[in-house]
C-alpha cells in the first residue's frame, strides 16, 4: 500500500537497471510504497527474447511508472533515446556476493533470458563469465551517464542504503516505515565454496 502522493502522469519515468540478484524486487516494493505503478521481469522463458525485448518494452512503458529486474536493464541504453528525461537506478550488489545469490538461485537451471544476458543459460560452471558479464554491464551504465550524474542512481542496498537516497533522487518525501530487504540470506560461506571451485579448475 502506497504511503506517499501519487505520480503525477507527467513525472519522469523510473527503470531499474541493476542485474537480477541486486535488490531489483526490493527496489520495486519500495517504489510501488512510493506510488509508483511498477511492471517487472517479462520473457524469461521466451526463446526470441533477444529478438522482441525491446518491443514487448516498449509496449508496457507507457502503462507503468517504473520498471525492474530483466530485461530492462538490457535496454537501458535503448529506453535513454527514446523516454528523454527519464531517471535511471542502478542497484549494486560486491561481485561474490552477488554471484553466489545467483548461483544459490538458479543452480544448472537454464532460461532463455541467462542464455541472452551471458551467453551462458546456467551460472554453473560459467562462474566467471557471469561475473565479468556482471561487472561490464554496470561499468556500460556508469560511462552511459558519466555526464548526467542528476540521471543516473547508483544504489547499493545490502550495503544499507535505500530511502533517503532513493528518496533525495526522486523527489519524493521519505516513508516512516523500514526499507524493503527481499529475498536476503547470508552468501559468504557459498561464495567461498564456489571461488575454490573457480580456482581449482585454474
Amino acid at each position: 500500500m502506497s504511503s506517499n502522493e501519487p505520480i503525477h502522469p507527467k513525472s519522469p519515468k523510473v527503470f531499474g537497471v541493476g542485474f537480477h540478484k541486486t535488490g531489483t524486487t526490493s527496489l520495486g516494493h519500495a517504489l510501488e510504497h512510493l506510488g509508483y505503478r511498477v511492471a517487472g521481469a517479462f520473457g524469461v522463458h521466451d526463446a526470441q527474447i533477444g529478438d522482441v525485448a525491446l518491443e514487448q518494452a516498449l509496449e508496457r512503458i507507457p502503462n507503468y511508472d517504473a520498471f525492474q529486474d530483466n530485461p530492462w536493464p538490457l535496454l537501458f541504453r535503448e529506453i535513454d533515446r527514446k523516454f528523454p528525461g527519464s531517471r535511471f537506478i542502478l542497484t549494486t550488489r560486491e561481485p561474490e556476493a552477488w554471484l553466489a545469490s545467483v548461483v544459490k538461485h538458479f543452480s544448472s537451471e537454464r532460461t532463455p533470458m541467462r542464455q541472452w544476458i551471458y551467453g551462458e543459460g546456467s551460472p554453473v560452471g560459467h562462474e566467471q563469465l557471469y561475473v565479468e558479464t556482471y561487472l561490464a554491464h554496470n561499468a556500460a551504465v556508469r560511462a552511459h551517464f558519466a555526464d548526467r550524474p542528476a540521471d543516473l542512481l547508483e544504489l547499493d542496498l545490502p550495503a544499507g542504503e535505500g530511502w533517503s537516497e532513493l528518496c533525495a533522487f526522486l523527489g519524493r518525501s521519505e516513508p516512516d516505515a523500514p526499507f524493503f530487504h527481499s529475498n536476503r540470506a547470508s552468501s559468504r560461506s557459498l561464495w567461498n565454496r564456489l571461488l575454490h571451485f573457480v580456482t581449482s579448475k585454474g
